[in-house]
């Protein structure tokens, strides 16, 4: 049995994991910002991922994190309340560090779809008709935590895996999915059970190191 603590559990991301974590037999930490508002998820516990000594105290004993948290609950959230462009880098910094002292070895992160690039390379935070310009910014603060993980000489071998904007919160859990590179495939789909699948699967065997993937449904919508 494996040991997971999930950053963002109350999320849609974090909800899926966790479940699906807990479906394959592991102990699971659930990290909230507030436990009391998530009263459904057990061992819930309450962190904040750009806080070093609290990625510490948490990862103790744990086999794997997995971070998941974003600073809003949707797109229209994020508009509205504006961004912190460190907040992922103060995440990578904190997470990195926390785990590294608590001897954690392995992280995996969520990333975001809009950091990946085009058939040009070029990426598609960077194009107004793929992501809003009032999204701009949560998407570049995305890159740069993606950046400080790249730029960080660490023991711990982390993983970055990016889902396409079409995630289905309904949509059925296959257990297939398909992983790629930087570029983000045309007309991709994934449910978040799907993603979750992939994120478990990263980590009872891991394959990738120190990298970030992109992370498709199998079939088409």
């Amino acid at each position: 049995m494996t040991s997971i603590a999930v950053f963002g559990a109350g999320g849609r991301a974090g909800r899926a994991i966790t479940a699906e974590a807990h479906r394959r037999g592991h102990r699971v930490t659930a990290v909230v910002r507030d436990p009391a508002r998530h009263r459904d998820l057990t061992s819930a516990v309450r962190g904040d991922v750009t806080d070093p000594e609290t990625v510490t105290s948490i990862g103790y004993g744990h086999d794997a994190v997995v971070h998941a948290v974003s600073p809003a609950s949707g797109p229209d959230a994020l508009a509205a309340a504006g961004l912190d462009p460190e907040f992922f880098v103060r995440a990578a910094d904190a997470l990195l560090h926390g785990l590294t002292r608590a001897g954690v070895p392995r992280l995996v992160a969520i990333g975001l779809f809009a950091t990946l690039t085009d058939a040009r390379g070029r990426p598609l935070h960077d194009d107004p008709a793929v992501l809003p310009a009032e999204l701009r910014p949560f998407a570049l603060s995305h890159a740069a935590g993606l950046d400080r993980l790249r730029a960080t000489d660490t023991t711990v071998d982390w993983l970055v895996l990016t889902p396409p904007a079409a995630l289905n919160v309904d949509g059925p859990r296959t257990g297939r999915y398909r992983l790629g590179g930087e570029r983000a495939p045309a007309s991709a789909h994934l449910s978040y059970a799907d993603l979750a699948v992939a994120v478990v699967d990263e980590i009872e065997s891991p394959r990738h190191h120190r990298t970030r993937v992109s992370v498709v449904g199998d079939a088409p919508a």
